[in-house]
């Protein structure tokens, strides 16, 4: 019988907490919910009003890996939910709104994975994603040359970006948008990412053209179409290691020379946060979004 747990006064069941999800290092499942329970004051906050993209992994990376979006089976009732609109008709999601729904998902063995808009505004994107997919030799090095350019791009246009560890090879690039919609910031996108190539050819592409990507990184801009999800800032990732989609400082981003010094864990994280918070907080303030030229909303 598993274990029973009080979370946020909801009682939970827990299960094979001494598990090895990540053979390389030996993390368990146990280190995996203290690892959420660690982060929960900074995570949420990025999860709250955004319906939510399960990718489990509950026999670690190495097993079966599958994406989950509908409420799964067994959900409790007590876990919010709610209707999200798609193209192919409307579909009920998880909302993780708290520490208790936050370790109980946990529980299932997931990546966590949220759309650029929140549930109150679907038709209105408040957040613009570059996702940079380095091919090899280049690295994660690479990317944050590329994401200097973009930020001082953004910068241009009146929008502040930051960045984060995609957890696998890249990097992602976020800023708090307004007044468009995500058609329109995904056109924003598209267009930025195709002046960084011209700009940047031996390094840049805009296209996910294997046959073209060694030695360069692809700027993804299309996971700001409002179907698309991006790795939930503070999510572990499906990795040999545990590793974590995590805030990094532009100082970081600019001194970077060696890929190892952008691989962070969950053993990290609790001395980042003590350091310096979440560098991602400033998402959180819509006061401070920039508008997106030519948007229709903006205008």
């Amino acid at each position: 019988m598993s274990p029973i747990t009080l979370v946020a006064g909801r009682r939970l069941s827990v299960s094979n907490l001494d598990k090895v999800l990540y053979p390389a290092t030996g993390f368990t499942k146990g280190e995996v919910l203290h690892y959420y329970a660690v982060v929960a004051d900074v995570l949420l906050p990025h999860l709250r009003d955004r319906p939510v993209s399960f990718l489990r992994y509950p026999d670690g990376p190495g097993g079966q890996v599958f994406f989950t979006k509908n409420v799964p089976p067994g959900t409790p009732d007590w876990v919010t939910t709610a209707e999200v609109p798609r193209s192919e008709g409307p579909a009920r999601m998880v909302v993780l709104d708290g520490l208790a729904a936050l370790m109980w998902a946990a529980n299932l063995v997931t990546e966590f994975h949220t759309p650029q808009w929140v549930l109150a505004e679907p038709a209105e994107a408040d957040r613009i994603v570059f996702d940079l997919d380095p091919g090899a030799p280049a690295s994660v090095v690479e990317c944050c040359a590329v994401a200097l350019w973009l930020r001082e791009r953004l910068r241009a246009d009146g929008i502040e970006a930051y960045a984060k560890t995609s957890g696998a090879k890249g990097l992602h690039l976020l800023a708090g948008v307004r007044g468009a919609s995500s058609a329109e910031v995904s056109a924003y996108a598209k267009r930025l990412a195709l002046e960084a190539e011209r700009t940047m050819p031996d390094l840049v592409l805009h296209r996910m053209t294997r046959s073209l990507r060694g030695g360069k990184v692809f700027v993804d801009w299309s996971q700001n179409a409002g179907r698309k999800t991006t790795a939930t800032p503070y999510t572990l990732r499906a990795r040999d290691e545990p590793t974590v989609s995590a805030p990094v400082t532009w100082r970081e981003v600019e001194e970077c020379r060696d890929p190892g010094r952008l691989v962070l864990r969950a053993d990290d994280m609790a001395d980042r946060l003590r350091l310096l918070g979440d560098l991602l907080a400033p998402l959180l303030d819509r006061t401070t979004h920039g508008a997106i030229p030519g948007a229709a909303a903006s205008e």
